[in-house]
């Protein structure tokens, strides 16, 4: 049983997180016909170097469910614009093609366009955001995301190691200049037997029916190495996706060959991170800059 003070500071930590207000974009581009398949980009707003600006992609969290869309890590992505980055929003399609809730409320995920959008949208990205951010510089990309959206930036950062015949997969690694997972939902199997998020990772594979198959081809743990720089910034108090989970990739990474930086922070939780206000943030944009510049 969860203990109470940890559920009342995990609630006051989201209040927090969620109080901002939206931000709204500088410009908006579609890399698909669907209304989700959207990327808001976001100027840079501090005085930098001259030049271009490195470019950051965030995916938002939300156990891939529909409620939880691109506009709650707004403030995030406008923190990090006042940071100095030039910075891409993803929206993707989330939640069930069909009506019916689980239990834990809405399904998670869709197979396949969960992935279909994120790969589609980082393969246009560059496109996108050269006509929507002239400053920003696409060869220095870092991908960044909160929850469930830390597992598709470590996925989107791997799919040259993709099973072969798998329609996402690269002929190359990305040009990336890394990947910074927040609290990332980074390895199925160990997330499904903490019961994460509802069972949303096997939701999102379509159900416990096809976890096992599927896994292969969506579980970042068992997409290693990929060679790109990575870093994962876990609170030690998060309940929502316990450091477990983030420990366990990281040790399938070391045990694939390849080092993964993980930043633990002691009396965080999971949800300021993406938090303006909390110091927490503040970290995680020192991450980013660390291989971004």
């Amino acid at each position: 049983m969860t203990d109470p003070a940890a559920v009342e500071r995990d609630a006051a930590e989201a209040a927090s997180a969620f109080s901002h207000p939206a931000v709204a974009p500088d410009a908006t581009g579609a890399y698909g016909e669907h209304p989700d398949q959207v990327v808001d980009f976001y100027a840079p707003r501090a005085e930098t170097p001259g030049g271009p600006v490195p470019l950051v992609a965030v995916l938002h969290g939300g156990a891939w469910r529909a409620p939880y869309d691109r506009r709650h890590i707004t403030p995030f992505a406008d923190f990090l614009a006042r940071c100095g980055f030039a910075v891409a929003n993803v929206e993707y399609r989330r939640g069930s093609s069909l009506p019916h809730q689980h239990a834990d409320g809405p399904v998670a995920g869709r197979w396949p366009e969960t992935f279909d959008d994120v790969a589609a949208a980082m393969d246009a990205l560059p496109e996108l955001a050269a006509a929507a951010l002239p400053q920003a510089d696409v060869r220095r990309l870092v991908v960044t995301g909160h929850s469930a959206g830390g597992h598709l930036a470590l996925w989107a950062a791997a799919r040259h190691v993709l099973p072969y015949g798998s329609p996402w997969r690269l002929p190359s690694p990305p040009v990336l200049r890394g990947v910074v997972a927040l609290a990332p939902i980074a390895d199925f199997e160990v997330a499904e037997e903490l019961g994460v998020c509802g069972g949303a990772s096997a939701q999102l594979l379509g159900g416990e029916a096809y976890f096992a198959d599927r896994l292969p081809y969506a579980d970042p743990a068992a997409l290693l190495p990929t060679g790109i720089a990575t870093a994962v910034v876990q609170g030690r108090d998060d309940i929502v996706v316990p450091q477990q989970v983030a420990e366990a990739y990281v040790a399938a990474a070391a045990k694939a060959g390849e080092m993964v930086g993980l930043t633990l922070l002691d009396g965080i939780g999971h949800f300021p991170l993406i938090d303006p206000a909390a110091d927490a943030c503040a970290v995680v944009s020192e991450e980013i800059a660390q291989l971004a510049w």
